[in-house]
């Protein structure tokens, strides 16, 4: 079992460039990527995303990469009609304004799109510092992933194992149930038709009872519902919206439960029941 919520951070450098990647997970209940790359690096991306795709199961992962590079090899062009146009537009509005200066070069130089600079970068060449910088802050994310995760399992098992114990606890009070109908319909019967009490009534309106009562079908569903949400944690590398779905189910037989017995006893057991779903579902929350 894993946590969705990690956070990692990993660079490498040398005296030549600086790779840097950083890493925050958040809980979601899908898979939703935020890359952050330099521009010049766009076409990158998409590796990326496969990358940290195949590591990832569900969850908010937001991703930075930042590269840093010594001596950049960068090439300046220059907009000679945009200059031109520049030019063109002070000479006019001098002339209209009636002034005799005509339009500096570094004046020229100032405006937008008449220099643009170009980095003669090979992209590939990047790929294998980002790679190597990239696969140490997922294994580092994955670490703390996995601690977080394994306290989470305990905390969920040792719930599983209070309802596991509930279930038991209840089931001791299904005789009960049935001799505690069979008495009060006794009683019942005595008052109205004293002792000419007829036995198959009272077995046939037991069984009427025991069918709107009984809970035999709901302690034997949670069972089994309670029996595979452990198998799912044992055998899922990333249970989390299986184990979201039975403990919907959890919940329903809970509650199925506590309105039809009319024993106290199972009434208290039932409380404590979904007190301890509560907590399996709020832990839930993070589990990828």
């Amino acid at each position: 079992m894993r946590s969705m919520t990690a956070y990692a951070y990993k660079e490498f450098s040398d005296d030549k460039i600086k790779v840097s990647v950083e890493i925050k997970c958040y809980n979601s209940r899908f898979l939703d990527l935020y890359v952050h790359v330099p521009h010049w690096l766009s076409p990158l991306e998409s590796r990326i995303r496969g990358y940290i795709s195949s590591s990832f199961a569900r969850g908010k992962v937001d991703l930075n990469v930042r590269v840093k590079e010594e001596n950049t090899p960068v090439s300046v062009l220059i907009n000679e009609n945009a200059a031109l146009a520049y030019k063109k537009a002070i000479r006019e509005l001098a002339k209209d304004l009636g002034i005799k200066e005509e339009p500096g070069l570094a004046l020229i130089l100032g405006f937008e799109g008449v220099l643009e600079i170009e980095n003669d970068r090979d992209i590939e060449k990047y790929w294998p510092f980002i790679e190597r910088v990239l696969a140490d802050a997922v294994e580092q994310a994955e670490a703390e992933r996995v601690r977080e995760g394994k306290h989470t399992e305990e905390d969920i098992l040792s719930h599983i194992a209070l309802l596991e114990e509930s279930v038991k606890s209840i089931g001791s009070h299904l005789p009960g149930l049935e001799a505690s109908i069979k008495e009060n319909l006794r009683l019942r019967f005595a008052e109205f038709f004293g002792d000419k009490i007829d036995d198959n009534r009272i077995l046939a309106e037991t069984a009427v009872l025991l069918m709107k009562y009984g809970i035999s079908e709901e302690l034997s569903r949670l069972s089994s519902h309670l029996s595979e949400f452990r198998l799912e944690i044992k055998n899922n590398a990333s249970p989390g919206k299986k184990l979201d779905f039975l403990s919907q189910e959890i919940n329903r037989e809970i509650n199925t439960i506590g309105s039809k017995t009319p024993i106290i006893e199972v009434s208290r057991a039932v409380v404590e029941m979904k007190n301890a779903l509560e907590n399996i579902r709020e832990q839930l929350r993070n589990v990828e």
